[in-house]
């Protein structure tokens, strides 16, 4: 089977895992870095978030670890269960999906709107997957809609308090070596509240403003791509600017979807990606199983 990874938020079970019995010794900031060096060895991490637990518990931690892919989760959850890793005692990993049956909590066909990555972690999952040198983005146009705004309001002037600053921004992401191009459209706005602003903190506005309508505009163009990893390790891209995105299709299926290229993924390099830092999203807080 296929694997169809997306620029989107991880959300299903099958990519989290929940590891418990971290020792009480080192700090929850220690222990981030420790988790994120080992299970970044399986995969491209998208967050681990370590809490303390419960009161009613022993002292110690848990952590909540997500992966882009479900293989890479799965085969992290089989490596590191019951084994010691950076610690003396044995850590126990399961993954969210396993819990759940284990724990006979019905599952319900939910469907779940995909959040969209921000530009950054586009462009991460983009370097892990295609190389840093796989693939490059182009600005078409980068319009500055600020003064449009001020000249449609000439009959009726808005006082500068309450003008923003307006930028509109197109370009496409080319993968070369997919023969693939994928466009995206992005716009910004920063308020100019004070009549105090000089020209230097308007300058700087502009500069931001123009900065996040590209981000946006990477960040909507990769949405429209799929990465697909074949049980090969091959990796093949599809092209889907509007239809859903299914978790996993078979090699056959894909040769009728896909018209592109694919190069050789040695599955041994990828524990050479750099740790991951925790990543802003907030998670919700999961209590972990009580100890035998």
């Amino acid at each position: 089977m296929a694997e169809v990874v997306s620029f989107a938020v991880p959300t299903e079970s099958d990519k989290t895992l929940l590891v418990w019995e971290l020792s009480s010794g080192p700090t929850a900031e220690a222990l981030h870095h420790s988790l994120s060096t080992v299970f970044s060895q399986f995969g491209l991490v998208y967050s681990i978030r370590v809490f303390p637990n419960a009161a009613v518990a022993r002292p110690g931690f848990y952590a909540i670890i997500k992966f882009y892919s479900a293989r890479d989760a799965h085969r992290a959850q089989m490596a590191c269960h019951e084994k010691h890793l950076f610690q003396n005692s044995p850590v126990k990993v399961v993954s969210l999906l396993c819990l759940s049956v284990r724990l006979g909590t019905k599952h319900k066909a939910v469907q779940h709107q995909a959040l969209a990555l921000n530009s950054s972690q586009c462009q991460e999952l983009a370097n892990y997957y295609f190389g840093f040198n796989g693939w490059s983005k182009r600005i078409i146009k980068l319009q500055d809609l600020s003064d449009l705004e001020e000249r449609e309001n000439e009959d009726a002037p808005v006082p500068l308090q309450k003008q923003s600053l307006k930028f509109f921004c197109a370009l496409e992401v080319v993968l070369p070596s997919y023969e693939c191009r994928s466009p995206g459209v992005g716009m910004a706005e920063e308020p100019l509240e004070k009549l105090e602003e000089g020209p230097l903190s308007v300058l700087m506005k502009r500069k931001t403003t123009q900065k996040l309508a590209i981000q946006k505009a990477v960040s909507d163009a990769f949405q429209k791509l799929l990465i697909v990893v074949l049980e090969s390790g091959k990796i093949a891209v599809e092209y889907r600017p509007c239809e859903e995105i299914t978790d996993a299709r078979t090699e056959e299926e894909l040769q009728d979807l896909i018209q592109v290229s694919y190069f050789s993924w040695k599955q041994d390099g990828r524990g050479e990606e750099e740790c991951l830092s925790d990543l802003s999203f907030e998670e919700a807080e999961l209590k972990p199983p009580e100890s035998d």
